[in-house]
């Protein structure tokens, strides 16, 4: 099959001098610039999915810039494997399938609309509530005269249009008004976007993998995130330090366990909300979903990534492929999985391919 790849390249990566991000664990990022490009991909993970699906077809990478769309119209690929996180706006992890639904071209993953309400994780959590899905209680917060009143502390501060643990730093734990004041602040004035504000879940954090759809969703190996080994004296979050500065590759944090030790009830518990997350926000072919228990032990859904990281080597930390090597499945053979889910979903295998071609 013939299939590009789509894709952000980190600035980094490309030979240009991205500015660097404080390692003070006390200092957040000060700018949107410190942490824009958190989200794109090194050129080590574009080739290792390169690499998987080469083993299998004919691979085209298609940077996904503003020249994309004339590319991809004239390539005309039987499938796009898509990784690109975009970088400005609210639509910016949707971009990309949105030019290809325009263009008529397949492509595996999530649909502009599910991509678009998973980023803003004020719809997200709207569409949980409406599904009767547990999620922590919160509130949107456009200025500081709207800050709440009636949410319990401890109280996590966020943006509400960001991924990859931006902005969400080790001082988005409020215990007070004042701090509450402080951190809202912070995002309104650094992310020029409205602050979440909720309420925190002081249970076991654990992050699920799942691939296909339908009855053949298959829900990964859970990763548990043990939050004590973290630096002593910082919040229990998974934060923009945790991910980024205090665990690298040649010191990986142990913060890790997968698959994670649970009792046979809450492993159940936790897979089927997370099937109930995946099919109420409409995902497709895959997804990671961060989930948290709440002081009764229950879980709720934190957030969903249906553009999850996929870092290739054990030492990077990447919970996507942590889980799947859990499930004994190699780096090429998780690639393999989402497009072989992605082609069962679009009919592309047994002459689907020239089918829909026939319809374009």
């Amino acid at each position: 099959m013939r299939i590009a790849l789509t894709f952000n390249l980190r600035a980094e990566s490309a030979g240009e001098q991205e500015q660097p991000v404080s390692a003070d664990p006390s200092e957040p990022p000060s700018s949107p610039a410190e942490d824009l490009y958190a989200e794109w991909d090194d050129i080590h993970t574009i080739r290792a999915v390169e690499d998987a699906l080469a083993s299998c077809h004919e691979v085209t990478l298609v940077e996904a810039d503003l020249e994309a769309f004339a590319t991809l119209r004239q390539l005309r690929p039987e499938l796009v494997f898509n990784i690109a996180e975009g970088l400005y706006g609210s639509s910016r992890e949707a971009q990309i399938p949105a030019m290809l639904d325009m263009l008529g071209v397949p492509y595996t993953g999530s649909d502009p609309v599910t991509l678009g309400i998973c980023l803003d994780k004020r719809r997200t959590k709207e569409i949980l509530s409406y599904h009767r899905i547990p999620t922590a209680r919160f509130c949107v917060v456009a200025s500081p005269a709207q800050l709440p009143g009636r949410l319990r502390y401890p109280l996590m501060v966020k943006p509400t249009l960001e991924g990859s643990s931006k902005g969400v730093t080790d001082k988005a734990l409020v215990h007070n008004r004042r701090e509450l004041v402080r951190q809202t602040e912070w995002v309104l004035d650094t992310y020029r976007q409205p602050a979440l504000v909720e309420e925190f879940l002081p249970g076991r954090e654990f992050t699920v993998a799942l691939i296909g759809n339908g009855a053949a969703l298959r829900v990964l190996p859970i990763v548990e995130l043990n939050l004590g080994t973290l630096p002593p004296g910082v919040n229990p979050i998974y934060s923009y330090e945790a991910k980024w500065i205090w665990d690298q590759e040649e010191a990986p944090l142990e913060i890790f366990s997968c698959p994670a030790p649970l009792e046979p009830l809450l492993q159940k518990q936790i897979e089927e909300l997370c099937r109930r997350t995946f099919n109420a926000l409409g995902c497709q072919d895959w997804c990671r979903i961060d989930v948290r228990l709440d002081a009764e032990g229950r879980p709720n859904i934190i957030e969903l990534n249906p553009l999850p990281g996929i870092l290739p080597r054990p030492e990077q930390n990447s919970c996507f492929p942590k889980a799947a090597r859990a499930a004994g499945l190699s780096y090429r053979e998780m690639i393999l999985s989402v497009a072989d889910a992605a082609c069962d979903r679009l009919n592309l295998g047994q002459g689907g391919i020239n089918e829909r071609r026939s319809l374009l």
